[in-house]
């Protein structure tokens, strides 16, 4: 099947596409010279995936997916939550968002966290979702080099190393956008 991927984030079209790929075929916007920001104005990751994936086949009108993920700390109240991306600002900056949330974590104990991924495919008239979590906790320095976002600090249960220490061929087993794309690519196998 073709799929629009309804994102600009390099990095996740990346593992998107490595994931994905062997079984389908995923374009991405700037293929088809769209290099526009997605609406994002809701308050869950289904909303924002669901805005964004229903704003892209109403340009377009092919069948296509988008998704909405972030790291939610408990200690934080879920922050950063659906402002994962731009926590320290509207840059959207890897390192600056990680200065901001190991300085809010100083001096508390409690480390437990949780990134989520929901997938909103939107086909013709219907619309699915896809959703993944992994537990973990929040590093107290950043660590390795392999990932992007906070995978320098977050440390995925049953495992001593960062995402970006442990790399991709861990995450795409175990990580919260790895079990919704699993999911996904159950649901395409089962279409006619």
């Amino acid at each position: 099947m073709n799929l629009l991927l309804a994102s600009q984030n390099k990095h996740k079209a990346v593992e998107i596409e490595q994931y994905l790929g062997m079984h389908h075929t995923v374009k991405s916007l700037s293929e088809l010279g769209f290099v526009d920001e997605l609406p994002e104005t809701h308050a869950t990751f289904r909303e924002n995936a669901s805005e964004k994936a229903r704003f892209v086949f109403q340009r377009f009108g092919v069948p296509c997916f988008a998704e909405d993920s972030g790291l939610e700390v408990t200690a934080l109240h879920g922050e950063p939550g659906v402002y994962s991306a731009r926590y320290a600002g509207p840059g959207k900056n890897d390192a600056d968002n990680m200065v901001k949330l190991l300085h809010n974590l100083e001096g508390i104990e409690n480390r437990e966290a949780t990134f989520r991924t929901v997938i909103a495919l939107v086909m013709k008239e219907e619309e699915h979702f896809f959703e993944g979590a992994v537990q973990g906790k929040i590093a107290l320095a950043p660590s390795g080099s392999h990932g992007f976002g906070y995978d320098p600090v977050f440390i995925p249960e049953g495992y001593s190393e960062t995402f970006a220490v442990l790399g991709q061929a861990v995450k795409h087993k175990i990580s919260h956008r790895a079990k919704a794309l699993a999911q996904l690519l159950q649901f395409l196998e089962r279409r006619p």
